[in-house]
């Protein structure tokens, strides 16, 4: 007979509230994982995740490159909002999300949840650490503050172990900090061991959540599948896929660790999951740099490729299996959240909308439109594509250096900006890869779609109040994280010895 502990936990729990768990992967592509169709990936766990959960069809980041689509899936709010633009924060960037914003793990604190963070940041570090996790709602963090390729990374190493990273990274910034909490306790990052410390980690923290009554609330931001790809020694060499397959499998195994901590626990059947990517492949690395699928272009663009990402949600006995084509996105996980722990929302514009209907009764979303903003986001210029239910009107293009590589000239670093008057418009039905824009003899059926979107960008843009820009406060390089304050010389004395 199965023991009665679990249960009776899982009731106690429910009473306070669901466990949340949030997987963010980094530079996953639409087409990256074998549940989405790629057919040599392995990713067991996610598979059968997604196919005893909802997987979305229609979902996106709301940024295109990392800081500004992690501030908008923590705030619920377009990152011109909260000032995360244009482009990303470095390692001496003097500014970050600002503590004014209200995160995902601060609403949940107010409910009694304990929070915890492990992986990639990338909302800022600051003078003495001011923007890490911990000041933004998390009682635990084990991390970086930035992605792992802003450091020497060939003085790591990745594939196969003991030998020198794949390509070369940022040159003249210190190595690659591990942080927990507040406090650094590795410079240089030892990667092969890196994702077996986060899932001990995440697997501790479920636990004594569960020991101790609390309702709980994981945010897992994967390296993975990031340039230079990295495995700790039961993945390398195990995919059919090279490096990058690697590190997929790895993402999926902890994603494996964490389902089973839950289990273990006695609460997955009160915790949702939910699994999505910050932004779409980087290109540019060939096949090292990942798989938009059939979508359009990928990292720093504002074609799907660049946002529209695969997403899962999960739990037993609440979500029905299945596939949504509701429009959805990251800026929907915190208004969803606070309607499941009963928490109130912060008293700020957001952009995202509950999307409980969707996840447990197959209903409608109430997300009608998404605004696709450039890396280079500027008040000038604006957004530069909308999509309203199933169509999109681009008012500008260009390709990036970050999705170059590919037979797609508009990709590419020398697709130039360029305006179009009228906009560029696609049935995303009929054409999600955006191959075939309607033409010119088209155009006149579809006039009532253009005057509807122009409407809804002319409202949205009227209404969009730009927040002081946290990146343009520029760099710093005393405040690159360092194990040795105060050493010299600089970055080179910040390390272990």
């Amino acid at each position: 007979m199965a023991p009665l502990w679990p249960l009776l936990l899982g009731l106690v729990l429910a009473a306070a509230g669901p466990g949340v768990v949030v997987f963010l992967a980094d530079d996953l592509g639409y087409g990256d994982l074998g549940c989405f169709g790629h057919p040599s990936s392995r990713t067991p766990n996610l598979d059968r995740l997604a196919a005893a959960g909802r997987r979305f069809s229609d979902f996106y980041s709301a940024a295109s490159v990392c800081s500004p689509s992690r501030a908008a899936l923590l705030t619920g709010r377009y990152p011109t909002r909260s000032g995360v633009y244009p482009g990303v924060f470095y390692p001496g960037s003097r500014g970050g999300l600002p503590l004014n914003e209200t995160t995902i793990a601060e609403l949940l604190k107010q409910q009694g949840y304990v929070t915890a963070m492990l992986g990639k940041w990338h909302l800022g570090y600051g003078p003495n650490g001011t923007y890490l996790p911990i000041h933004q709602g998390f009682d635990e963090f084990l991390g970086v503050p930035y992605s792992h390729d802003m450091g020497p990374c060939q003085n790591l190493t990745c594939f196969p172990p003991d030998t020198k990273c794949y390509g070369m990274c940022e040159q003249g910034v210190v190595l690659l900090p591990l942080v927990k909490n507040n406090k650094i306790i590795q410079q240089p990052v030892d990667f092969p061991t890196l994702t077996p410390l986060y899932n001990r980690f995440a697997r501790d923290f479920i636990l004594r959540a569960a020991k101790q009554r609390k309702p709980f609330f994981l945010y897992y931001a994967s390296h993975h599948t990031h340039y230079p790809q990295f495995a700790s020694v039961d993945f390398t060499g195990k995919s059919n896929r090279g490096p990058l397959g690697d590190a997929l499998m790895e993402f999926d195994g902890s994603v494996g660790v964490i389902m089973k901590a839950l289990q273990d626990a006695g609460v997955e059947n009160n915790t949702l999951v939910f699994i999505t990517s910050d932004n779409g492949p980087e290109l540019m690395r060939r096949s090292r740099g990942g798989n938009a699928g059939l979508l359009k272009c990928g990292k720093a663009t504002t074609y799907e490729g660049g946002m529209r990402e695969p997403a899962v949600a999960y739990w037993p006995g609440r979500i029905t299996p299945g596939v949504t084509h509701e429009l959805a996105s990251t800026l929907d996980i915190l208004p969803t959240i606070a309607s499941l722990s009963g928490a109130k929302l912060p008293r700020v514009k957001l952009d995202g909308y509950d999307l409980s209907d969707v996840l447990f009764n197959n209903g409608k979303s109430k997300q009608k439109t998404m605004f696709y903003y450039p890396v280079g986001t500027s008040k000038k210029l604006g957004v530069f594509a909308v999509r309203y239910e199933q169509y999109k009107a681009h008012y500008f293009t260009e390709g990036s250096t970050l999705s170059d590589s590919t037979p797609d000239h508009d990709c590419n670093w020398n697709a130039l900006l360029t305006f179009h008057d009228p906009p560029l418009l696609f049935d995303l039905e009929a054409d999600p890869s955006e191959n075939y824009p309607l033409s010119s003899s088209d155009i006149p059926n579809y006039s009532w779609i253009i005057e509807q979107i122009r409407k809804e960008k002319v409202k949205f843009e009227s209404g969009m109040v730009f927040g002081e820009s946290q990146i343009e406060r520029g760099v710093d390089p005393a405040l690159e994280p360092c194990i040795n304050p105060g050493c010299s010389p600089r970055p080179g004395c910040c390390r272990q010895t």
